[in-house]
């Protein structure tokens, strides 16, 4: 048989109270927890809208996506891509106007710097040049004397002409210096019509003082009349 607790007065006035009391604490837990998620949802559903930056043509970073920019923002960020792409257009044509006149200027065999840079290799390979400017040291090869101490500074004195025939001619004169003198070289060369080599008509060193060394002889064509070519005051029979 089951027993029955009993409770003294006391006791059971003490439990009816703590019943109550909580009783009254749990609604109030409860909408204290409802008020808290409610604040998070709404905090977190304003934030991406808060938080953005307004697009402008300084910071825009392309991270915003374009059906997110508001007609400002889009008008900026159009701003900055034609910007943008009128630079990369910019650097591209000088880009190619530098390659061109470098390769007009240095590489093509029309250039005076190629017909110079082959003349001084070729006197630098003779033994005769050698011999004659002194062959301990590196010959070097300049232009026209200058108040500039650096020598590729320093101008080249040389001509294109073309004849009446349609062949063309190079002219040319620079100093070259060795160990133990200088001297001036004088070239003239040639290209047919139609033909891409160039040849040489003429090379000659003249050092003061000492014999001319001839290291191309010159070459007059068969059948062809002989006329007069003026380069510098002085008139070279072709």
């Amino acid at each position: 048989m089951g027993s029955v607790l009993r409770l003294s007065p006391k006791l059971r006035c003490h439990y009816i109270q703590q019943r109550d009391t909580s009783a009254r604490r749990l609604p109030c837990f409860g909408i204290f927890l409802l008020s808290r998620r409610c604040a998070s949802q709404s905090t977190l559903g304003s934030q991406p809208t808060s938080s953005r930056k307004q697009v402008t043509v300084i910071n825009d970073d392309g991270r915003v996506q374009w059906k997110d920019l508001s007609a400002r923002e889009k008008t900026a960020r159009t701003t900055q891509q034609t910007f943008n792409l009128g630079i990369i257009l910019v650097g591209l044509i000088m880009t190619g106007g530098c390659a061109s006149f470098l390769y007009r200027e240095v590489f093509s065999t029309d250039s005076k710097t190629y017909h110079f840079n082959q003349a001084v290799d070729k006197i630098r390979a003779d033994p005769r040049v050698r011999e004659a400017l002194g062959s301990d040291t590196k010959i070097n090869a300049y232009g026209e004397p200058t108040s500039n101490r650096w020598a590729r500074a320093r101008p080249l004195m040389s001509a294109l002409i073309k004849d009446e025939d349609g062949t063309d001619n190079c002219f040319m004169r620079f100093n070259v210096e060795g160990s133990a003198r200088k001297g001036v070289i004088n070239f003239h060369k040639s290209r047919a019509p139609g033909q891409h080599e160039w040849r040489y008509e003429s090379l000659n060193l003249d050092i003061k003082g000492r014999q001319r060394i001839v290291l191309e002889g010159a070459r007059i064509k068969e059948g062809s009349k002989n006329s007069n070519v003026n380069f510098l005051g002085m008139s070279l029979r072709r």
